[in-house]
């Protein structure tokens, strides 16, 4: 029986898949955060040009000046909405990119599975060849020894 592991290139290539997977999975994580971030800050801002154009609306505001707080509000609006939608795809791509993590993952446990079953079966083996050396060594032994004075 061969001692060295006859998958265990596999086992490197799935072991190197899965570190692949998981540098991706840590960037898709990174970018899902980011678009969050994103999304946050123009919402916040949107919340501080609001409160600006109530307070320069009682004050008063001339037709152009209100036009232009509502068309700028609106501009924030279709922004936040896509900072949405690029939120949204951005979990789409991190919970793909877990999925095929734990995949990736499976196929290294599977692997490994594999190996240590294989380490299991060589030392078995192992152990059969010393115990049958043991037990030809004592087969080869006298059991009771003649005294050399019984003549």
């Amino acid at each position: 029986m061969s001692t060295r592991f006859p998958l265990q290139t596999l086992l490197d290539l799935s072991q190197m898949r899965l570190d692949d997977a998981t540098r991706q999975l840590g960037e898709l994580i990174a970018g899902e955060q980011e678009a969050n971030q994103r999304l946050e800050i123009l919402a916040q801002y949107r919340a501080e040009y609001q409160s600006r154009f109530m307070a320069a609306a009682q004050n008063g505001l001339g037709r152009d000046q209100w036009r232009n707080y509502q068309s700028f509000l609106d501009r924030l609006d279709a922004a936040i909405d896509q900072a949405r939608l690029g939120v949204d795809l951005s979990r789409q791509r991190t919970a793909a990119g877990q999925k095929e993590w734990l995949h990736k993952r499976g196929q290294v446990k599977a692997y490994d599975t594999l190996a240590e079953r294989h380490v299991d079966r060589l030392r078995h083996a192992e152990q059969r060849r010393d115990q049958k050396a043991q037990d030809e060594h004592a087969a080869r032994r006298p059991e009771n020894p003649e005294s050399p004075h019984e003549n």
